[in-house]
């Protein structure tokens, strides 16, 4: 199933979090911090400007990018864990 967003929001896919620290230590799932980076599933059609006109999204799907710690709604769809957030809410576009 695809998710479509609406508006200027953004469907992503957070990046996989590291299971050892830098110096070797094996973290359980507990003490793991959820990724602020993921890649772009989905883009909405834009946001509406006040003369009724959209403004299109800054980021593409496949885009790699870095958002909020907080930022949008975390989703279950198809078994798999997707996050649903606001253009205004990406920090920045990764290469």
């Amino acid at each position: 199933m695809k998710v479509v967003p609406i508006g200027d929001k953004v469907v992503v896919k957070r990046t996989e979090s590291e299971a050892r620290t830098a110096g070797g230590i094996v973290l359980p799932d507990a003490a793991k911090e959820k990724p602020q980076q993921g890649k772009v599933l989905s883009v909405g059609d834009g946001r509406l400007l006040a003369d009724g006109t959209r403004c299109d999204c800054q980021v593409q799907e496949g885009d790699r990018i870095l958002f909020t710690t907080w930022a949008g709604t975390e989703i279950k769809v198809d078994g798999e864990e997707l996050l649903i957030l606001s253009e205004g809410d990406i920090l920045a576009v990764l290469d």
